[in-house]
């Protein structure tokens, strides 16, 4: 099947349903997913993603919404695992589109995925991340 060469609301849906297929079935990601996820809310959970990378790709305003509230209440979310859902991510985009589209869906992934990170994970009046607090001396 030839590549998508353009970013379009079918192919994102594609990506979505592509993309959450295959974690659902990773050994990492997919057990979060199944603890936050109901078996009957995965076609609601598809469709704001759907809407999210719509507005992301597309400037289309079709997702509102609060997603760092969201990742903070996921069980058993750890930092790492934004790493890995980029690979998945980007390995999916890859698979579905032409090189220029794949990229543009890359970069915007790793900054959403910085964004999310920092905001569930870092800690005001901690350290810089990956720096350990200095000891007074």
């Amino acid at each position: 099947m030839p590549k998508h060469t353009t970013i379009t609301e079918d192919n994102i849906g594609q990506l979505v349903d592509t993309f959450y297929a295959r974690i659902r079935t990773d050994p990492v990601l997919g057990p979060v997913f199944e603890n936050k996820i109901a078996p009957d809310a995965w076609p609601k959970h598809l469709a704001t993603m759907k809407r999210f990378w719509s507005s992301v790709m597309l400037t289309s305003g079709a997702y509102s919404g609060n997603p760092v509230g969201v990742h903070r209440g996921v069980p058993g979310l750890e930092r790492p695992m934004f790493a890995h859902w980029l690979t998945l991510f980007g390995q999916t985009a890859d698979s579905l589109f032409d090189p220029e589209p794949a990229a543009a869906f890359a970069t915007k992934a790793k900054r959403i995925a910085f964004s999310l990170e920092l905001a569930v994970f870092h800690r005001l009046g901690g350290p810089p991340d990956g720096l350990p607090l200095r000891q007074a001396s």
